[in-house]
C-alpha cells in the first residue's frame, strides 16, 4: 500500500499543477471577454479576440514542436508559465483594443506551446501501467475546473472587477511553476538533438516536417486514429459555434433555458468524468477510443435533431458524458505510440492543421448556415461526426490491432 502510494506521488502532485492552471484558465477566459466588452461595447470585438487566439494557435503550432523537442520539458513548462503569468499582469494596463490583442495573441502562443510540452513530460513522467488511470483523473480536473472556474470568476465580479479575475489566473500560473519546479526531471541525463544548431531556421523546420511526414506514412494505423479523432474535434468545434444561435434562433430556448443547458453540458462532463475514473481500468483503451467518439457523435445528433428543450437536454448531456471516455482513451493511445523523442513536432505539426481546419469550418458553417439554415449545418456536421465515429469504432476493435491499446508496443518507427 505503502509503495502503491509513493509511485502516485508524483503523478498527484502533477495533477493539482493542471488543475490549478485549468480553473485559472476559464477564469482568464471569462474576465478577458468581459474586460474587451466593457472597453469597446462591441460583441464584434469580443469575437475578435476568438480570431486572434485562433490564429495565434495555427502560427505557433507551425514551429513550436522543432523547439520543444529540443530543450528540457520540465524546464520549458515554468518558463512558458512564467511568461504567462507577467504577461497577464499587464493586461489590465492597456487600454488599447490593439495592445490587448497583441498580448493575447502572445500569451495564447506560449499555452499553445505548453500543451504538447506537458504531454511530452507527462508521458516520460508516467509509467504504462498508471496512464489510463492518470488521464481519467486529469479529465475529471478538466471538467471540475469547468464548472468551478467560471463559478469562481462569477463570484469574483460580484466582489470586484475582471481585473481581479486576471490576477487570480497570473496567480494560478505562477504557484503551477513554483509546483512544476518540485516535479523530477525526467530528462537530466537525455542529450538532445543538437545536429541542426548551426543550420538555418528553415532547414530545421524542413528536416522537422519531413521527419513527421516519414514516421506517419511508417506508422499509419497509429495516424489514421489520431487523424479521425482529430477531425472529431474539429467537427465538435465548429458544430458548437453554432450552438448558441441554434438553441435561441432555432429552438426559440429564452436566454435562461440555453444557460440550463450549457449546465447541463457541464453536469454530464462532471458525472461522465466521475464515472469514468471508477470504472477506466475495466474498460480497454480501445473501446474508450470507439465507444466515447460514437456516444459523443449521437449525442450531437440528438441534439442537433431536436425540437424541444428535453430532447435537446438529453442531447447536451449525453455528448458531454461520453467526452470524457473517448479523450481518456485517446490521449492513452497516444502516450503509448508516439515515441517521447518526437511527441513534441507530432502534436505541434498535427496541431497545426487542426487549428486550421477548425478555422475553415467555422468559416464554411457560419456563411453556409447563413445561405441555407442553422438546422441543415448542425444536422450535417452531426452526420459527418458519426460517419467518422463509426469508422473509428470499426478501425479500433479490430483483433489484430490489439497490442496498440495494452502499451506492449513501446516505440515505432521512425
Amino acid at each position: 500500500m505503502k509503495k502503491s502510494l509513493e509511485t502516485w506521488r508524483y503523478p498527484v502532485i502533477l495533477l493539482c499543477s493542471i488543475g490549478i492552471s485549468s480553473i485559472g484558465g476559464w477564469i482568464y477566459f471569462i474576465a478577458l471577454n468581459l474586460i474587451v466588452l466593457k472597453l469597446t461595447e462591441s460583441a464584434l470585438a469580443v469575437s475578435g479576440l476568438y480570431i486572434v487566439r485562433a490564429c495565434s494557435s495555427l502560427l505557433t503550432n507551425f514551429w513550436s514542436g522543432s523547439l520543444i523537442d529540443r530543450f528540457n520539458k520540465k524546464n520549458l513548462m515554468i518558463i512558458l508559465n512564467l511568461f504567462q503569468s507577467i504577461l497577464i499582469v499587464l493586461l489590465p494596463f492597456f487600454s488599447s483594443l490593439v495592445s490587448i490583442y497583441a498580448l493575447v495573441f502572445i500569451i495564447t502562443a506560449a499555452s499553445s506551446m505548453y500543451h504538447p510540452t506537458s504531454m511530452t513530460y507527462i508521458t516520460k513522467l508516467i509509467p504504462i501501467a498508471q496512464r489510463k488511470r492518470f488521464n481519467s483523473l486529469r479529465s475529471l480536473l478538466d471538467s471540475g475546473a469547468f464548472l468551478t472556474g467560471p463559478a469562481i470568476a462569477g463570484l469574483l465580479f460580484t466582489l470586484g472587477t475582471p481585473n481581479m479575475a486576471i490576477y487570480l489566473n497570473a496567480i494560478a500560473l505562477s504557484l503551477s511553476a513554483c509546483i512544476t519546479f518540485k516535479m523530477p526531471n525526467v530528462e537530466a541525463h537525455e542529450k538532445f538533438d543538437r545536429d541542426t544548431e548551426n543550420v538555418s531556421l528553415y532547414r530545421v523546420l524542413l528536416h522537422d516536417w519531413q521527419m513527421v511526414i516519414r514516421f506517419s506514412f511508417k506508422n499509419r494505423y497509429v495516424m489514421m486514429i489520431y487523424m479521425l479523432f482529430s477531425a472529431t474535434i474539429v467537427l465538435m468545434t465548429a458544430t458548437d459555434s453554432l450552438e448558441a444561435a441554434f438553441a435561441t434562433q432555432v429552438l426559440a430556448l429564452s436566454e435562461g433555458q440555453y444557460g440550463m443547458l450549457v449546465s447541463l453540458a457541464g453536469v454530464g462532463v462532471l458525472i461522465g468524468s466521475l464515472t469514468n475514473s471508477a470504472f477506466v481500468e475495466k474498460i480497454p483503451t480501445a473501446w474508450l477510443i470507439g465507444m466515447g467518439s460514437l456516444i459523443t457523435a449521437l449525442g450531437y445528433l440528438v441534439f442537433t435533431s431536436s425540437f424541444t428543450f428535453l430532447i435537446a437536454a438529453l442531447g447536451c448531456f449525453l455528448l458531454s458524458f461520453a467526452t470524457a471516455f473517448a479523450n481518456t482513451g485517446f490521449y492513452t493511445f497516444y502516450q503509448n505510440n508516439i515515441p517521447s523523442k518526437i511527441m513534441g513536432r507530432i502534436g505541434s505539426i498535427y496541431g497545426f492543421f487542426e487549428a486550421l481546419f477548425i478555422i475553415v469550418f467555422t468559416a464554411i458553417f457560419g456563411l453556409v448556415a447563413e445561405w441555407m439554415t442553422i438546422r441543415v449545418v448542425v444536422v450535417s456536421a452531426s452526420c459527418m461526426m458519426l460517419f467518422i465515429a463509426v469508422i473509428l469504432l470499426l478501425l479500433t476493435i479490430q483483433r489484430s490491432k490489439r497490442s496498440y491499446y495494452q502499451g506492449i508496443v513501446s516505440s515505432r518507427k521512425q
